[in-house]
């Protein structure tokens, strides 16, 4: 029986595409080491799709005939057939996914297939690969992310952003502070995550760059465009500097920014559903299919979504960091350590990916319980802010008025009085001034513009559709 590669794929044996200037094979403890096959083979439609590009462009340029070409051309069809079948056969001495499919294609076509890699370093093609990767994979994300979005929206459309819309009280330091609508709460979290899809697509814009041509690193002496084979692959634009476009990862530094800020929404977003779906809070509950059980207590009922991602946000900035680590003392131009580049961008794109769908799937299910919210934010305590704001409206200096509302409160703590009746009885303030404390009053007087009631509730609504339409736009 063949031996098994990382992957569980049947391995055969063979030369290393690069052996001619070496005397000796490959020690098995090289290949080991260096070997990427194991986490690149996803690349493999990319690296197609990259050599489809560049065969063509030496045709298009007349470095290889017509004949060649077509030849060349059949084999990758062949190869693609291959993996999307599954029967595609790695052998033993397939450093990457790259070599794999150039090895294959010349054992299709014979000393034609030996061609394909004219004028084309592993240099460009990896960089190129990885782009094309990006290209698909971060786009998935920003639509995963819009669909997060609109949950949240919708979520929030049905709690209502008028008088009767479920409220809840707002918190600082974990500390109940003002009564704010359901709808402006999940508003907020849309808002971030509109950022994120924001950064993502100025960073899809950045590396919208084709580095096939670039060689090694200098370029090629032949005659080559590298701008047929950026437009046949849909490139925006082609590399300017060779060295630049073999050693540049900022691409991969700034997608692994973003996805780690992504994360970090989500883990404060999940932090708050740990808090809600508590009985302690009991603001909401999730549904069956989107929680999970103990194994010892059988009443439990755990947020896993939200706790995971939470918790996987240090995996997200963990791999941030290590691309950055990597980057920070490479000399031009292209280096081995560069393949590090590949694992901390897949799992945090599939880290990512998964907690998108997890999240939009419990946001979506889940129930809310507005009594218990309303009766949180219906807090005397949470009018305290108000009544001092009413004593600036009757021209009370606010640090005054501030000292004026704390000593009730005081008074509140050490007498028990309700704050009500310690309002109505103040000089200062009176019967009118305690028309301020009551249910679903507090909610009401956030009035300023963005602010958290349902005075303003309408603009914020177009301009969150207005942002959500643009950002669109961007990735029809």
């Amino acid at each position: 029986m063949a031996p098994q590669s990382d992957s569980g794929k049947n391995v055969q044996h063979g030369a290393a595409l690069w052996h001619g200037r070496f005397t000796q094979e490959p020690a098995q403890e090289l290949m080991a080491f260096t070997q990427s096959l194991s986490f690149d083979q996803q690349l493999w439609p990319f690296d197609i799709i990259g050599s489809l590009a560049h065969v063509h462009m030496l045709g298009a340029t007349g470095v290889l005939p017509s004949g060649d070409v077509a030849v060349i051309t059949e084999a990758l069809h062949a190869v693609r057939t291959e993996f999307e079948t599954g029967v595609f056969v790695f052998i033993e001495t397939d450093e990457d996914i790259h070599t794999a499919i150039e090895r294959r294609v010349t054992q299709l076509c014979g000393d034609v297939g030996g061609k394909l890699h004219t004028a084309r370093s592993r240099n460009d093609q990896v960089a190129t690969a990885l782009r094309l990767w990006c290209k698909h994979n971060v786009a998935q994300i920003v639509q995963r992310t819009f669909g997060l979005v609109e949950t949240l929206v919708l979520r929030g459309d049905e709690s209502g952003w008028g008088q009767d819309g479920i409220y809840l009280p707002g918190y600082t330091h974990l500390q109940r502070a003002q009564p704010v609508l359901l709808a402006h709460h999940l508003a907020a979290h849309a808002w971030a995550m509109l950022r994120d899809i924001d950064r993502l697509q100025q960073s899809l814009e950045r590396l919208d760059v084709s580095p096939l041509g670039a060689g090694a690193l200098a370029g090629s002496s032949l005659p080559i465009d590298p701008s047929v084979s950026a437009a046949q692959m849909g490139f925006g634009k082609v590399f300017a500097n060779s060295l630049d476009a073999v050693s540049d990862r900022d691409f991969v530094a700034e997608i692994l920014f973003d996805l780690a800020l992504l994360g970090t929404h989500l883990s404060r977003m999940g932090e708050e559903w740990v808090l809600w779906t508590t009985e302690e809070f009991g603001f909401a509950h999730l549904d069956d299919a989107f929680a999970t059980g103990s194994s010892m207590l059988p009443q439990k009922k755990n947020a896993d979504i939200a706790e995971l991602a939470r918790g996987k946000t240090g995996r997200l900035i963990g791999n941030l960091t290590s691309i950055l680590v990597v980057l920070k003392g490479l000399p031009l131009a292209y280096n081995r350590d560069l393949q590090e580049d590949k694992e901390p961008l897949f799992d945090s794109v599939n880290q990512v990916s998964l907690a998108l769908t997890a999240m939009t799937g419990m946001i979506a299910s889940a129930t809310f319980h507005p009594d218990a919210m309303a009766h949180a934010a219906d807090a005397e305590a949470l009018a305290a802010t108000d009544l001092a704001e009413w004593l600036v409206q009757q021209g009370m200096p606010f640090r005054q008025a501030h000292a004026v509302i704390g000593e009730l409160v005081r008074q509140v703590l050490v007498s028990g009085e309700s704050l009500k009746s310690l309002t109505a009885a103040h000089p200062s303030l009176g019967a009118q001034a305690a028309q301020l404390i009551g249910d679903g009053v507090g909610v009401r007087q956030r009035k300023s513009p963005g602010a958290a009631g349902p005075a303003s509730a309408s603009v914020q609504q177009k301009l969150l559709r207005q942002e959500i339409d643009r950002l669109q736009k961007i990735s029809a």
